[in-house]
């Protein structure tokens, strides 16, 4: 049966730039009916690696569990000494990863650079995450790769949006116990594709989930592909209650458990406040029981 975590979408911000505290978080999350939380590792809390033990034990003390950290390497810049040193950054988060209790620490391919070709970014990323495959088996981590939309703090979308391109950058990657895919339905449908055509395609590589709901607020998809280039998160775009956006969770979930799965499901949602968060863990509750059980 699949576990459910939650992910700090609308306190993110606040937990960077250190105006709210870790623990206050985990007080609030261990009051929702889940099994864990997903964090990132550029919490203002977790600056000091002294303080991943004593989180990991308060969170165990909550009877919470943190399956995953979730983090943003760029691996398709043209400089080799960007490249090595996002490697070794990747490296440091896998072992923050481990000293946590996560066994899943995301990649990435990197950012969409007008002068990296289709050829030379699948190469670049596939090479930077199997220069990190060993330190994460050493640490008994998974490496998951999503396919991803943008990173709040990026100027370019992601290399491996396109759902051909991400395919073939795990297929490039290859074969291996410590690394699988992080399905994220919704931002397919921010790349103009179908969540449902992704998910036939790598349903047998995928390890953990990202559960939200998107809408536009304004104009269309291909408005936003029009907004490539503007740093961070399209204005136009929001993250809504799970259920009652564009994604089928009924498709999704029957298409996932006729494969086995039985991994981590993150959450991202409650940028609206906490009673949304709720109606969203109890709608996903829900579903994985009727699909699941």
């Amino acid at each position: 049966m699949p576990k459910l975590a939650t992910f700090p979408k609308a306190e993110l911000d606040d937990l960077v730039k250190g105006s709210m505290s870790l623990s206050d978080y985990l007080d609030f999350a261990s009051g929702l009916d889940i099994d864990g939380v997903e964090l990132y590792p550029l919490i203002a809390d977790l600056k000091d690696p002294g303080s991943w033990g004593d989180y990991r034990q308060t969170c165990s003390d909550m009877g919470l569990e943190i399956p995953m950290l979730c983090c943003s390497p760029d691996f398709t810049h043209p400089d080799p000494a960007f490249r090595a040193q996002e490697i070794e950054k990747e490296k440091k988060w896998i072992e923050m990863a481990y000293a946590l209790g996560a066994r899943f620490c995301r990649v990435l391919s990197g950012q969409r650079r007008p002068e990296i070709s289709r050829e030379q970014g699948i190469d670049l990323a596939a090479d930077a995450i199997r220069a990190c495959l060993p330190h994460a088996g050493e640490h008994g981590v998974t490496l998951i790769l999503e396919n991803h939309y943008k990173d709040g703090f990026w100027e370019h979308p992601e290399f491996a949006q396109p759902m051909d391109i991400f395919c073939d950058l795990v297929d490039a990657v290859g074969e291996h116990p410590g690394f699988g895919v992080n399905y994220d339905p919704s931002n397919t449908l921010l790349a103009g594709e179908d969540p449902l055509e992704i998910l036939s395609r790598v349903k047998h590589r995928v390890v953990t989930m990202h559960a939200s709901d998107r809408y536009l607020k304004h104009g269309t998809l291909e408005d936003l592909a029009r907004e490539e280039g503007v740093t961070g998160y399209a204005e136009r775009l929001a993250h809504g209650e799970i259920g009652q956006g564009m994604n089928d969770y009924d498709a999704i979930f029957s298409t996932l458990s006729g494969t086995g799965f039985d991994g981590w499901i993150s959450i991202e949602d409650g940028v609206d406040g906490p009673e949304q968060l709720e109606r969203s863990v109890a709608f996903l509750r829900r579903k994985i029981k009727e699909h699941f059980s």
